[in-house]
């Protein structure tokens, strides 16, 4: 009698994207998949795709490109923290799931390494099942659902479908939550306690979430949440969101008015953190770090300080593992021989 074959298990992580390089030709191959994508800009595509190219294309991207140029080493910091954060879970999960040939791969939804390119390969060499995990601790239609939107236009290419499952995302986990407010005491413990302390999260237009879009409420627990474990007072932190585009209302209350305002108020002390993101990118070390930074020092403000986000910080790497130890373990029931 033959010995069984172990199930095939393949993880992909996948973050937003990065372009190849901080070269203008680069960003523009980017920012126009991005923002081709309808997920992400609601407006009519042949009326977005006259402005998308006669009017962003042409200019956004040296802009754009100047700001990756430096935040750049040896490559992007999102597809560099995302290769290291792979690589950390594939040791862990490997070795506890030996009853499973589990394989652990990156992604991205726009640039390289993309999704659709991950999902072909995988469809070369048949999988039992794929476990999605999109990176983004909270769920919304303009991040997680075009991996979604991904896997759906995959699935009717495929003869030999493998079992699948997706991660939605994990913003009020405990573990996730206590690793935030841990980042925060460590780069106090280092850095001191602050005057005001801004969560600030990546924003998205406000006819989204108008039309049910949860990511902003999403973010809002979050938020509430590390502040309750920091034990701060509602005059000690704000929640704000960042990383407007074009004219239309968005999400409030602005990250960049909030630390503007603060700075005319004359406020000593500001701690920003990130807790939309689970890896470092250009909009937090250029945008938020560096641009935001001017800002509220500009206006009048005093020490600012960015606290890095989660990244391959060994109290985050083991959220993601036990996040996927709970699918791997329930699949145990049914693939395992």
């Amino acid at each position: 009698m033959l010995p069984a074959e172990k199930a095939k298990v393949t993880i992909i992580l996948a973050n937003l994207g990065t372009p190849d390089a901080p070269t203008v030709p680069a960003v523009r191959r980017f920012l126009q998949q991005f923002l081709s994508d309808q997920r992400v800009i609601e407006i009519p595509k042949p009326i977005w795709q006259i402005i998308l190219r006669l009017f962003i294309l042409p200019f956004r991207p040296k802009r754009v490109a100047h700001a990756y140029d430096m935040v750049w080493g040896n490559d992007s910091p999102m597809r560099e923290i995302l290769f290291e954060q792979v690589a950390a879970v594939k040791q862990h999960l490997t070795a506890k799931y030996p009853e499973f040939e589990l394989n652990v791969i990156p992604a991205m939804t726009y640039g390289n390494p993309g999704i659709s390119a991950a999902l072909a390969q995988l469809a070369e060499q048949p999988q039992d099942h794929i476990l999605l995990f999109p990176l983004f601790p909270q769920y919304s239609a303009t991040s997680t659902a075009p991996l979604y939107d991904a896997i759906a236009k995959w699935i009717p290419q495929q003869r030999n479908l493998p079992g699948l499952s997706i991660i939605r995302d994990y913003y009020q986990h405990p573990v996730f939550i206590h690793a935030l407010a841990q980042s925060v005491r460590d780069y106090q413990a280092e850095h001191g306690v602050p005057d005001k302390l801004l969560m600030s999260f990546h924003g998205i237009p406000q006819p989204y979430a108008d039309k049910g879009d949860p990511y902003a409420d999403r973010c809002r627990v979050t938020g509430h949440l590390v502040a309750q474990a920091l034990g701060l007072t509602a005059e000690q932190y704000e929640i704000s969101f960042q990383s407007r585009f074009g004219k239309q209302e968005w999400v409030k209350p602005y990250t960049d008015a909030t630390l503007e305002a603060w700075g005319q108020q004359g406020i000593q002390s500001v701690q920003v953190m990130s807790p939309a993101f689970s890896a470092d990118c250009l909009e937090t070390l250029e945008e938020l770090a560096l641009q935001n930074a001017e800002i509220f020092q500009n206006a009048g403000g005093g020490h600012y300080g960015y606290i890095p986000a989660l990244n391959s910080r060994e109290d985050h790497v083991g959220l993601l593992n036990l996040l996927l130890q709970a699918n791997l373990d329930a699949l145990k029931q049914t693939l395992a021989h």
